[in-house]
């Protein structure tokens, strides 16, 4: 199904200003789209406004073309996912899952097939007669899961599913939900405030914050161009390394000249208007090549080494305690309070409006 949010706004009563405002998505059928976004920037309100749960102060709601702004939650074909599980306890996984096909009185075979199918698929089928209380953080998830999938939904609405489990459950649930979205063939909208879920599991991002859209795209859009200051800072781990600093002579420099870059010529045509005004710099700790090139060169000190395995990261301080992360493959050999020299990469070096905020190339 079409998922189509139009000009979408939303004003709790009793507030001065709007929650959310002008909001505009489009999400393709069979779709994976990820709301992403801080707490109290908007994405749960956006989900509880799909699902029905939230009314719609302005704007439309589009399944398909159809406005869905007044249809009751129980007629839009859709099932939601919460965080919670929200399972009943005195009831086994069987009765859990089948609960829903059992209030719309659906004959009993058809339930015990769709539920016995949709446990092979989430590989609980030897859990379904035991109670939530009986199984792990990571098989009720699956059971709430199960429960939403035997309605056969149009629509999966899934708000912050794995937050409560552990980190090596949640990189195993990651990979089996994608699995999941591709063999049910529908259109899903999940909810995180976790950045590595949105760039591991989706089709299209949508960064929220502050009730307003940041940048709408794929994961590789968000990291490689990201469209203004709160992107870059938000997304990637770690997130880009960010200078202040002044164009002047078609040279960007920081206030003590400790960084100084000369633009690839394409980017130096975008920045002319901006000579002698503030902007930002921003790079990724992976785009600093070690050892000195002719130009667009720092020196750091190596303050802490964070070793991953593969990769290495250092956090470096200028003389001025200005902060900086750079990643170095693993097997180089770096210590602490040493000196090193390292380059910008220019293919990897953004701009941005100081006073907008919008990036500039």
């Amino acid at each position: 199904m079409k998922v189509e949010l139009v000009n979408i706004g939303k004003k709790y009563e009793g507030r001065e200003n709007f929650t959310i405002r002008n909001i505009d998505l489009v999400i393709e059928e069979n779709e994976f789209c990820v709301i992403l976004g801080p707490s109290g920037s908007g994405k749960s309100t956006v989900l509880r406004m799909i699902a029905g749960l939230a009314s719609i102060t302005e704007g439309d709601l589009l399944f398909n073309g159809k406005r869905m702004n007044r249809v009751e939650p129980k007629d839009r074909d859709i099932a939601m996912v919460f965080q919670s599980y929200a399972l009943y306890p005195h009831m086994t996984v069987y009765e859990n899952m089948a609960f829903s096909l059992k209030m719309k009185k659906e004959r009993k075979t058809v339930i015990h097939e769709s539920v016995l199918e949709a446990a092979e698929t989430l590989q609980i089928s030897e859990y379904l007669y035991s109670r939530p209380s009986e199984i792990s953080g990571g098989q009720r998830q699956r059971v709430a899961l199960g429960r939403a999938m035997v309605r056969n939904p149009a629509v999966f609405l899934m708000d912050e599913p794995l937050s409560n489990l552990d980190a090596k459950l949640r990189e195993h649930m990651r990979v089996e939900l994608v699995r999941l979205h591709k063999s049910l063939n529908t259109t899903s909208i999940y909810v995180t405030h976790d950045q590595t879920e949105a760039m591991t599991m989706a089709d299209k991002i949508v960064l929220f914050d502050d009730g307003k859209v940041q940048q709408i795209g794929a994961p590789t859009e968000f990291y490689e161009n990201p469209a203004n200051l709160f992107v870059a800072g938000f997304i990637g781990s770690p997130t880009m390394n960010i200078f202040h600093g002044k164009m002047n002579n078609g040279v960007f420099r920081t206030d003590n000249d400790l960084v100084v870059v000369e633009p690839k010529p394409e980017d130096a045509i975008l920045l002319k208007p901006y000579e002698g005004k503030e902007v930002c710099m921003g790079i990724r700790s992976e785009r600093f090549n070690a050892g000195l090139a002719e130009k667009n060169n720092v020196t750091v000190k190596i303050d802490v080494i964070e070793m991953l395995g593969k990769e290495q990261l250092l956090y470096c301080k200028f003389p001025d305690g200005h902060e900086v992360v750079i990643s170095e493959p693993g097997y180089f050999e770096y210590g602490v309070d040493e000196d090193h020299d390292f380059n910008f990469d220019l293919d990897g070096v953004h701009f941005f409006d100081a006073d907008t905020t919008l990036r500039i190339n």
